[in-house]
């Protein structure tokens, strides 16, 4: 997932002194000089977020502003880019959706929100990955409309805050943030600061994600983090955290030669968009759609104590290969081994019996429902 840092040119976060101050490994990610741990170790910081609150670092993602005359116009053309369906997104509401390329590959994963106040109708807001901004913004330079411009936004850090105790903590110090419900967004105060908190993340956990000035960064966190419920979290928890909640990492379980549906990650395609099409790659998936794709991400779960990681083959007991792994670890909250692959589109029942090969060591697993472990989103009563 990283590699120790070494070179003197890695880009820093508005946080890297806090990190350094707060005693992180800092190691090489996306181009960024990023916190894989704190002193008490992935574990711990693991299980924290999971029973109180951890704050995330996640400033190296790409925050930027789709901005046309009208909701309709901005909606549409980033329709023709995504098969999600942006029209009828509502005002202050949030949506999990992908970049296409003409073959129905992935080309990123990313967070759009429209806005809830009216001034700033025509306007999408999306944090796509650090390691894909330079793609995804120059494929969205290149392909939106002249009416539709594309707007970096590079003053401002990007803060989560996941786990039950979260919000709670967020709300003491912005307290419009305790009425938002799950992919619901707002501009609001946060001890006096202009921030936008959007009431999600990547953890499977209740929290939030919070776009702040650069320059109030680690004011804003250090006020987060003198609340005891909350400890800060690297990105070694992040990454099995994520695993845990099912959840996918570009690069290794999606890419430019994965499709939405073989990626399992069909909930971003609405009705509409699948039935209707108009974005690249339409053909293709709904061919997968309808016929059903020739392989699928599935998840494991191993019968020992040892993991498998990224790239191990995947074999069916009579030692015919299916597939690959693409994510895999220690998942801390189920003490035990877990990974995500994909495999031939046969051998994906739930329970269907295979060896991960580790070392040329073969480790017996089986096909196992995701999330491994249950997500908890908050949803808000309905009226």
């Amino acid at each position: 997932m990283a590699e120790q840092a070494t070179a003197s040119d890695l880009l820093q976060t508005p946080l890297n002194d806090l990190h350094v101050e707060l005693g992180a490994r800092m190691v090489s990610f996306a181009g960024f000089s990023m916190p894989v741990q704190y002193p008490t170790g992935i574990m711990t910081e693991h299980l924290h977020t999971r029973e109180h609150a951890g704050l995330f670092d996640v400033s190296h993602m790409g925050q930027a502003w789709l901005i046309g005359p009208d909701h309709e116009t901005t909606a549409r053309a980033l329709e023709a880019l995504c098969p999600s369906n942006m029209v009828e997104l509502k005002p202050g509401r949030q949506r999990y959706t992908v970049l296409l390329n003409e073959d129905g590959g992935i080309v990123d994963d990313l967070m759009v929100t429209r806005p809830l106040a009216a001034e700033r109708d025509g306007q999408l807001f999306i944090v796509v990955n650090a390691s894909r901004k330079d793609v995804d913004y120059a494929l969205l330079r290149d392909k939106l409309p002249d009416n539709v411009r594309l707007e970096l936004v590079e003053d401002r850090a990007l803060i989560a805050l996941q786990g039950p105790e979260a919000v709670a903590v967020v709300a003491s110090h912005a307290p419009a943030a305790a009425e938002l419900g799950f992919m619901d967004a707002d501009f609001m105060e946060l001890d006096g600061i202009d921030c936008h908190i959007s009431r999600s993340g990547y953890t499977g956990e209740d929290g939030v994600e919070m776009s702040v000035p650069a320059g109030a960064a680690e004011a804003i966190a250090k006020a987060l983090l003198a609340d005891e419920r909350v400890k800060p979290i690297g990105l070694g928890a992040r990454d099995s955290l994520r695993m845990e909640a099912g959840l996918c990492l570009y690069g290794h379980d999606l890419d430019e030669t994965t499709s939405p549906v073989e990626g399992s990650i069909t909930f971003a395609m609405q009705k509409r968009r699948r039935e209707e099409g108009g974005f690249p790659g339409a053909a293709h998936i709904q061919k997968e759609l309808a016929e059903g794709p020739s392989r699928v991400r599935v998840g494991f779960k191993l019968d020992g104590k040892a993991p498998a990681r990224e790239g191990a083959e995947i074999r069916l007991p009579d030692g015919t290969v299916i597939g690959t792994v693409t994510s895999g670890g220690f998942a801390p909250t189920m003490g035990a081994p877990i990974a995500m692959g994909y495999v031939d589109a046969a051998h994906s029942e739930l329970g269907t019996k295979v060896n991960l090969v580790v070392r040329n060591r073969e480790l017996p697993a089986q096909v196992a429902a995701m999330p491994f472990v249950q997500q908890r989103y908050y949803r808000k009563p309905k009226n």
